[in-house]
């Protein structure tokens, strides 16, 4: 069971780093929601055991080379956002789904939070408040796919 799982997760994050990677311009890349980041706090929260603080830091040094930015900002802001998700995750699971999304859109907020004082310590410019569209995408896409996922488990009850 637990390789089976560990595959699943690897190959999730797999597909969430090419949704990364695809041409987004314009409006899109705007409003990009942070793919990687939302499969990994899913997999913090639902099996923190296979997912953990170094894989998140990893993923966020990936990102880091796949984006040509600073290397270790994103290491950095995965982390910390992955440190607070382990720390409140066994609350998470007697949460309804609307307070696990308030959180889920908190650690959003965090990454962001983190990734812009990183930039504005290495003499970056401050981007406005734009620079958190990706937070409320993401949040949306959260929400998407746990309504999705609640369907299709009470689909598979009913059969």
């Amino acid at each position: 069971m637990q390789a089976a799982k560990l595959k699943s997760m690897y190959l999730s994050l797999f597909v969430a780093f090419i949704c990364y990677l695809l041409p987004w311009s314009g409006v899109g890349l705007l409003i990009r929601p942070d793919f990687v980041l939302l499969v990994l706090l899913y997999w913090l929260l639902r099996s923190p055991r296979l997912c953990n603080i170094g894989t998140a830091w990893f993923a966020g040094l990936l990102i880091d080379l796949a984006s040509g930015g600073l290397f270790g900002q994103c290491g950095l802001a995965y982390a910390v956002t992955a440190f607070f998700a382990v720390t409140y995750q066994r609350r998470l699971t007697l949460f309804n789904i609307w307070q696990q999304s308030g959180y889920i859109f908190i650690l959003l907020i965090l990454n962001q939070l983190t990734l812009w004082m990183l930039k504005l310590f290495a003499g970056g410019e401050s981007p406005g408040w734009s620079y958190l569209l990706p937070c409320v995408s993401g949040i949306l896409l959260w929400q998407f796919i746990m309504f999705s996922r609640i369907g299709i488990e009470t689909h598979a009850d009913k059969n």
